[in-house]
């Protein structure tokens, strides 16, 4: 008898352990969310941030063409397609782009420019009027494969601001057909910038507003 109930007391004492182990990895963190049992890919747009302080670190053009690959895999109307994507790794170009721009300080410090584009050769009068979803669909695909791979990158708004169209077209000889979205600035971070909690459970409504 005595020995059965020595086993029944081990036997309770590692049940409990294993329940408070098993309540202490499930227990959400940030906010509500338990980043350390989520996926892989789920972690990445999570730990998505704006980086705007880069270090010297060179970005290799196979990086480039494999986050630009992201960004064509985006969803789209009618499966247009409609984006052209510019890449921008001559420094000499990036710091003439820095001119008299608004943005000059972290333009100078990236290692690349994505000027991310809609073609409005491409298409019909349907899918052309959802071309700003598709084309921002293509710069957040962007923006997740920049941070699985370890690197930073900040989005900078163009359209639909008539004055910044005009210049990043002018100052990177765009056809008339082109029309840049954004301009995403590239570049290993320096550690700076960190993610930020967006998470608000107040804006999440189920089945009625």
């Amino acid at each position: 008898m005595k020995l059965t109930n020595l086993v029944l007391a081990m036997a309770i004492a590692v049940f409990s352990a294993n329940t408070a182990n098993a309540a202490e990895t499930t227990k959400p963190t940030n906010g509500g969310k338990n980043l350390t049992t989520l996926n892989e890919t789920i972690k990445i747009i999570h730990q998505r941030k704006s980086v705007r302080n880069f270090s010297d670190k060179a970005v290799t053009r196979e990086q480039l063409e494999a986050i630009v690959r992201a960004g064509m895999a985006a969803p789209t109307a009618i499966n247009t397609q409609p984006w052209q994507f510019l890449v921008i790794d001559d420094k000499k170009l990036i710091s003439k782009y820095a001119e008299g721009n608004r943005a000059a300080f972290m333009i100078n410090k990236c290692q690349a420019l994505v000027v991310i584009c809609g073609d409005m050769n491409i298409g019909n009068d349907r899918s052309k009027a959802f071309w700003v979803q598709d084309v921002s669909a293509a710069t957040e695909n962007l923006l997740l494969a920049v941070e699985s791979l370890g690197l930073g990158a900040v989005w900078t708004g163009v359209y639909p601001i008539e004055e910044r169209v005009k210049e990043v077209k002018a100052k990177f000889e765009l056809p008339e057909n082109i029309i840049p979205l954004c301009v995403v600035l590239v570049g290993y971070p320096d550690g700076t910038d960190q993610p930020k909690d967006k998470w608000k459970p107040e804006r999440l409504h189920w089945n009625k507003y």
